[in-house]
């Protein structure tokens, strides 16, 4: 069976021979400049950590605040005491009633996409783990979706924080 392979592929090819390594600055600016397609095109980045050791595997999990967003607008909830409601409102949190947010959770209606929660709360958030954890929504201290300083949290989420984790 012979593959076709079609002239912009070719073309691509042809100006990529040069195998040199290059900065990432550069290699954006090659990649703008041979964007042919009709829709937005998108890059992958893939990095090789060689976080391997001999007994046990090291596995990395942390945020990271990007440059310019994630292009995403994000529905952010906060499961906070009464008296931080109005402070949640004013950051740009979404939903922040706690009792609706924690009866709507566990009857499966999950409408948002980030949730942070002060360490006061996270007594109410054990019933919730097994919903919200398969689906990557518990908050975590580590990632800083558990904290007690809310407004700077759901800036930095809004603003196009990620969280990052390695595979095997």
């Amino acid at each position: 069976m012979k593959k076709n392979i079609s002239k912009r592929y070719k073309k691509l090819v042809e100006l990529s021979k040069d195998k040199e390594i290059e900065t990432i600055e550069n290699a954006i600016k090659k990649v703008k400049e041979n964007c042919t397609t009709k829709f937005n095109e998108s890059i992958d980045v893939s990095f090789n950590l060689n976080l391997k050791q001999k007994k046990e595997e090291v596995t990395l999990r942390t945020s990271v605040n990007l440059p310019n967003g994630n292009g995403k607008k994000l529905k952010i909830a906060v499961l906070c005491e009464d008296s931080k409601i109005k402070e949640a409102k004013n950051s740009g949190a979404d939903f922040t009633e706690a009792d609706n947010l924690i009866k709507d959770i566990t009857s499966g209606k999950i409408n948002f996409d980030k949730l942070v929660a002060t360490p006061a709360m996270m007594s109410k958030m054990g019933k919730l783990g097994k919903i919200l954890g398969p689906k990557g929504l518990m908050p975590n201290p580590k990632l800083g979706t558990v904290t007690s300083n809310i407004k700077k949290t759901v800036k930095a989420l809004k603003e196009g924080q990620i969280e990052i984790k390695n595979d095997k």
